[in-house]
C-alpha cells in the first residue's frame, strides 16, 4: 500500500515539475539556511565544554558601584586570587592570568616569528585547565620562571615534527625551555593560546602583587565539589566589604565581585570591559537562532500554500478516487507521502547545499564547523526526524483539503467554490500574514543593523586616524634611545609627525585614578591614563579647546603638567574648560622603586572629546602626561603621497635601531576596523537570510495568488467579456493580498522597534531609530507582493476569456 503510495506521489512529481521546482526550491532553501544557522549556533554553544570539571570553574570579575551605570570589568586586582585560596575553604584551587596583549618575537636559530596570544599565567593554570598535550605533561610545566609551553602549530612553525621538550626557545632574546606542547584542539577554548609561561618569568613587584586597586589579571577558581557557587559569590562580597575596603585607606575600592561560570564566559561576556578571550555574543545567538526559526515557518507556510494551490487542479482526482472507494484516511495518506517525499526530496538538496556552502561560512566566520553525516548518526537521524515531522505537518492541511471534496461537485466543474475552502480561508490569509510580518520584521532589521555599522565606520571620533602607520618599539637600543629614533623617523620623506606613547586610540590604555581637589581635600577619581610625548595631539589631530598643549621649551611640562579631556573637565567639577586650566591634580606614579611617589602639576589644556575605544564604550575622563617610562608604541603620520615609500622608509630606519627584530606594523583606521567585525558579519548574515525569506514567501505568495486566480478565472472571463480592463482585473486579485500585507507590516512594525531598541542600548554611541525604515520595509514588502501577485494576475487577465467560460 505504501510503496504504492510513493509510487503515485513520484508521478506527480514529475508530472507537475514547475508546482515541484518551487515546492522543493522553497523547502531547500528554507532547510538550508535553517542547517547552516543551526551549525553556527551549536559551535558557540560548545565553547569550554570541553573542560573536566568545567561546571566547578568560575571567573571572578567585577562591577563598578559608585557610577549610575556599572561598567563590567573581566581583569582584577591579584589579591583575588590568593585570598580566595587562603580565605575560602571551598575554593580548590585559583590561577591569575596577566592581561597583556602584546605581540612577541620568538626566534630559534634564525628563525624568527611574532607571536600574539601568549598567556602568562601562575603553577596552576593546567590544575585548573587541564587541557591535552602531544609532548610533556601539565605536571611541573610552568614551575621554573623560564618554562615555556608551546602550542602544536607554533612547536611545528619552529621545530617541525620532532619532539622540542627540554629545546631553547627565545622571547624577546630571553631563553626559555619547552616543558611541552598542546594538542591543536583548543578551537573551543574561550582563551587564545599559542604559548603559556609562568607568571614568575613577568618579575612583577611583590607588593603590587597584593594590591587591590591594580585590575590586570584574569582570576579564576575552581570550586569543591558540592559548593554552592551563589552562597560563596555572596560571601566574597561581604568580605570585600568587610575586610577589604576598611584597609584602603589610600584609595577607594568601589568594585563588587562575582563569580561567571566558565561555560557562560564566551557568550555572556560582549559587554566586559578589557576582556580578551574569544567572545561571542548570546543576542547574536538567539537573533540567529529566531531567523532560522522564521525562515523555516516561512518555507513551510510556502509549502502549504502552494500545495493548496495545486490542490485545485486534482479535484477530479479526489472525485473519482472517491467514487471508486477510496477512504479519506486513503486520500491523507496518499497526500501526506506526496509531501513526505517532496521534503525527502528537499531534505537531500538542502544537505548538498549545506554541504557545499560551508567552507565560505567557515571561511567567514573564521570557524571550523564540519557536516559529517556518516561520522554523526545523532545529525542524520535529526534529519531523518525533520524529514518526516516537517513532511506531516506542512502537508497535513492540503491532505485535509484535499480529501475533504465531495465528488458530485468536483466532478461536475473543476472550480471547487465551497466546502471547507470557505470555512477556512483565513487560514492560508493567516499563513501569508505570517510569512510577510516575518519578512518585514527582517527588513527592518536589516536595515537598523546596516545603519548602526555604518555609523559606527564613519562616525567622527575627535581626532584624525588616516593613515597613521603604529608599531611597538623592540629592543634596547631602540628603547634607549627613543628620541633620536623618532627624530630619524621624523626626516623621512612623506612622514609629517611620529609620536611615542602608550594609550593610541584603537589600542591598550591604561586605567588608573587621579587626585583631584574636591572640596579642600584630594579625592581620587577613576581615568583613562595616556602616556603621550609632545607631538602626541598633533599626531593624532586633537583639537585643544582651552590651554596649550606640551611644549619642549616648558621645562615644567614633563613631571607637572596635564591635560585632560573634556569629560574629564566635567566629572571632576571643574567648570568649564577655561576655568580648568591652572588646576592641582595628583598621580601616584607607576614606580618599582618609590611606589608612593607622587606627580604634583596643573592642567595645561583641555582637548575635545575624542573616542580611544570603540563606540560600545562610553567617552570616559582622560588624562594625559609626559611619561617616558610607559613609552612603547609609535605613530607614525604619514602624508598621503607615495605611501609605499614612506613606509619603506620607515622600516630602514627601524632597521638601523633593531637589526635583529623585523617591523611589525598596522595601520590606526584597521585596528578600529576590526572592533566591529562582529557587526559587520551580522549584517551580512541579516542581509542574506532576509532575502532567502523574502524569495522563499514571495514562492508562497505566488501560490496564493495562483489558487486565488485559477478559483475566481469563470468571474474573470464574465468581467472581460462584460468590458473590464486587464488593470482592471490585477487590481481585484491584488488588493487582497495587498491589504494582507499591510496587516503584516502593522504586525511587524512594533515587533521590530522593541528588538532593535533593545540591540541598540548595547552602543554607548548610537543611531537615532530610523523611522523612514518602517516605512521602506512597509514599501519593500508590497512592492514585491504586487510584482508577485501582478505577474499571475496579469496572466489570468489576458488569458482567453472564452477557455475560461467553457471550463467545466
Amino acid at each position: 500500500m505504501f510503496k504504492n503510495y510513493f509510487l503515485v506521489a513520484y508521478r506527480n512529481l514529475i508530472r507537475h515539475k514547475g508546482f515541484s521546482f518551487l515546492n522543493i526550491a522553497g523547502l531547500a532553501l528554507g532547510l538550508t539556511a535553517c542547517l547552516l544557522i543551526g551549525l553556527f549556533v551549536y559551535d558557540e554553544l560548545q565553547f569550554d565544554k570541553f573542560v573536566p570539571d568545567g561546571d566547578r570553574v568560575y571567573r571572578v570579575y567585577t562591577e563598578q558601584t559608585n557610577k549610575e551605570m556599572p561598567d563590567t570589568y573581566a581583569p582584577v586586582s591579584p589579591a583575588y586570587a590568593t585570598t580566595l585560596k587562603r580565605e575560602f575553604p571551598e575554593v580548590e584551587q585559583s590561577v591569575r592570568i596577566l592581561m597583556q596583549s602584546a605581540t612577541n618575537l620568538l626566534e630559534v636559530g634564525d628563525k624568527k616569528i611574532y607571536v600574539e596570544d601568549g598567556q602568562i599565567a601562575d603553577s596552576t593554570f593546567f590544575g585548573i585547565f587541564p587541557l591535552a598535550f602531544k609532548y610533556g605533561s601539565a605536571a611541573g610545566a610552568l614551575d621554573a620562571p623560564t618554562s615555556i609551553v608551546l602550542a602544536e602549530d607554533v612547536a611545528k612553525s619552529f621545530f617541525g615534527n620532532e619532539n622540542p621538550v627540554g629545546k631553547e626557545i627565545k622571547m624577546n632574546k630571553s631563553p626559555f625551555v619547552v616543558k611541552g606542547v598542546l594538542r591543536n584542539d583548543l578551537s573551543k577554548f574561550h582563551l587564545k593560546i599559542n604559548y603559556v609561561i609562568p607568571l614568575a618569568a613577568a618579575q612583577l613587584p611583590a607588593k603590587r602583587m597584593t594590591n587591590w586597586g591594580w585590575h590586570q589579571f584574569f582570576t579564576y577558581v575552581k570550586l569543591r565539589p558540592g559548593t554552592d557557587a551563589k552562597q560563596t559569590e555572596a560571601k566574597l562580597q561581604r568580605y570585600i566589604v568587610e575586610k577589604v575596603q576598611p584597609t584602603q585607606k589610600d584609595e577607594e575600592i568601589n568594585d563588587k565581585p562575582f563569580l561567571q561560570p566558565l561555560q557562560a564566559i564566551h557568550l555572556y561576556s560582549s559587554s566586559f570591559k578589557y576582556d580578551l578571550s574569544v567572545k561571542g555574543n548570546i543576542t547574536y545567538v538567539k537573533a540567529l537562532s529566531f531567523i532560522a526559526a522564521f525562515i523555516l515557518l516561512i518555507a513551510g507556510f510556502n509549502f502549504v500554500n502552494l500545495s493548496t494551490a495545486k490542490s485545485m487542479q486534482r479535484a477530479k482526482e479526489v472525485g473519482i478516487r472517491k467514487t471508486i472507494g477510496a477512504s479519506r484516511q486513503q486520500l491523507m495518506l496518499q497526500f501526506l507521502s506526496e509531501t513526505v517525499l517532496l521534503t525527502l526530496v528537499s531534505v537531500v538538496l538542502a544537505v548538498v547545499l549545506t554541504a557545499l556552502l560551508l567552507p565560505s561560512l567557515n571561511a567567514f566566520t573564521g570557524k571550523t564547523m564540519t557536516f559529517d553525516l556518516l561520522r554523526n548518526p545523532a545529525l542524520l537521524g535529526l534529519l531523518a526526524a525533520l524529514t518526516v515531522v516537517v513532511g506531516l505537518v506542512a502537508g497535513f492541511y492540503p491532505a485535509l483539503v484535499l480529501s475533504s471534496f465531495q465528488p458530485v461537485k468536483v466532478l461536475k466543474s473543476a472550480v471547487v467554490t465551497d466546502g471547507i475552502f470557505g470555512r477556512v480561508h483565513w487560514l492560508r490569509h493567516g499563513l501569508i500574514v505570517v510569512q510577510f510580518a516575518l519578512s518585514v520584521f527582517l527588513i527592518i532589521c536589516a536595515i537598523v543593523v546596516f545603519r548602526q555599522v555604518s555609523y559606527l565606520h564613519n562616525k567622527d571620533l575627535g581626532f584624525n586616524r588616516d593613515q597613521i602607520m603604529f608599531f611597538p618599539m623592540r629592543g634596547d637600543n631602540m628603547n634607549q634611545h627613543y628620541d633620536t629614533f623618532k627624530n630619524e623617523l621624523a626626516q623621512v620623506p612623506g612622514v609629517a609627525s611620529v609620536s611615542i606613547g602608550y594609550g593610541f586610540p584603537g589600542d591598550q590604555v591604561a586605567g588608573d585614578g587621579i587626585m583631584v581637589p574636591t572640596n579642600g581635600e584630594m579625592k581620587e577619581h577613576s581615568t583613562t591614563q595616556l602616556m603621550v610625548d609632545y607631538d602626541y595631539l598633533k599626531t593624532l589631530g586633537l583639537e585643544l579647546v582651552a590651554g596649550r598643549d606640551f611644549s619642549k621649551a616648558q621645562s615644567t611640562d614633563k613631571d607637572h603638567a596635564f591635560i585632560l579631556n573634556e569629560t574629564a573637565v566635567k566629572e571632576f567639577g571643574f567648570g568649564t574648560p577655561q576655568q580648568a586650566l591652572g588646576k592641582k591634580v595628583q598621580w601616584k606614579v607607576w614606580s618599582d622603586r618609590n611606589p608612593d611617589s607622587l606627580k604634583v602639576g596643573q592642567i595645561i589644556g583641555v582637548v575635545k572629546d575624542f573616542h580611544y575605544k570603540s563606540l560600545y564604550d562610553r567617552l570616559e575622563p582622560a588624562v594625559l602626561q609626559i611619561f617616558p617610562g610607559a613609552y612603547w608604541k609609535v605613530a607614525v603620520k604619514l602624508k598621503g603621497e607615495n605611501l609605499g615609500s614612506s613606509v619603506d622608509g620607515v622600516k630602514q630606519v627601524w632597521a638601523k635601531f633593531s637589526p635583529e627584530s623585523p617591523i611589525e606594523y598596522k595601520f590606526l583606521d584597521d585596528n578600529f576596523d576590526q572592533m566591529y567585525k562582529a557587526e559587520d558579519k551580522l549584517k551580512t548574515l541579516l542581509w542574506t537570510f532576509t532575502g532567502i525569506a523574502i524569495f522563499v514567501g514571495c514562492l508562497g505568495l505566488f501560490g496564493l495568488a495562483t489558487y486565488a486566480a485559477e478559483r475566481r478565472k469563470k468571474e474573470i472571463g464574465i468581467r472581460k467579456v462584460l468590458g473590464a480592463s486587464v488593470g482592471n482585473i490585477v487590481a481585484l486579485l491584488s488588493k487582497e493580498f495587498l491589504v494582507l500585507v499591510l496587516v503584516a507590516a502593522l504586525i511587524a512594525f512594533p515587533a521590530a522597534w522593541l528588538a532593535m531598541s533593545r540591540w541598540l542600548q548595547d552602543f554607548a554611541y548610537r543611531i537615532d531609530m530610523p523611522l523612514w525604515a518602517f516605512l521602506a520595509a512597509g514599501l519593500i514588502a508590497a512592492t514585491v507582493a504586487f510584482l508577485t501577485v501582478g505577474y499571475q494576475a496579469v496572466r489570468a487577465a489576458t488569458a482567453n476569456p472564452v477557455n475560461n467560460l467553457r471550463a467545466n
